[in-house]
C-alpha cells in the first residue's frame, strides 16, 4: 500500500470517529521525517483516544501496518501516530492551534477532501 492509500485510510478512519478538520498534508519533498502528514482535532481525550485507536486498527486490517511509534500522550491533548511514511496527529483545539502544523508544512500539498473520499 501506498504512503498516500495509508494516509487516506488513516483519514477515512478519522473521520468515521467524528475527528474535526482532518487534514492530509504531502510533505515528502520537504523533509525526510515523512511523507504525508494527517490532521485532525478532537474533542476530548477520550474522542482523541478513540481517533487514534480507530486508525491504528483501520491501518492494521486493511494496510497489514502497525505504528513505529506513538507518543505525546500529554494529558491527552496531543498523539502522535509514527507509521514511518505517514505521521497521524491528533490534538484538541487548543494543542492544534499552539502548534499550527498547518503554518508549519504550508508548502506542504493538501489533498482535497475528494482525494480523501475517493476509493482506495
Amino acid at each position: 500500500m501506498t504512503p498516500k492509500e495509508m494516509a487516506i485510510l488513516a483519514a477515512k478512519a478519522l473521520d468515521g470517529k467524528k475527528g474535526e478538520e482532518i487534514k492530509v498534508i504531502e510533505v515528502t519533498d520537504l523533509t525526510s521525517l515523512a511523507d504525508y502528514f494527517v490532521i485532525c482535532t478532537g474533542s476530548s481525550t477520550t474522542q482523541i483516544n478513540a481517533l487514534c485507536g480507530a486508525v491504528e486498527e483501520k491501518l492494521e486490517l486493511e494496510a497489514g501496518e502497525k505504528p513505529l511509534h506513538r507518543e505525546g500522550h500529554r494529558g491527552g491533548i496531543w498523539v502522535l501516530l509514527d507509521y514511518g511514511c505517514l505521521v497521524v496527529h491528533v490534538f484538541n483545539s487548543e494543542a492544534r492551534e499552539f502548534y499550527g502544523l498547518e503554518r508549519l508544512w504550508n508548502d506542504g500539498k493538501p489533498l482535497e477532501l475528494a482525494d480523501l473520499t475517493a476509493g482506495v
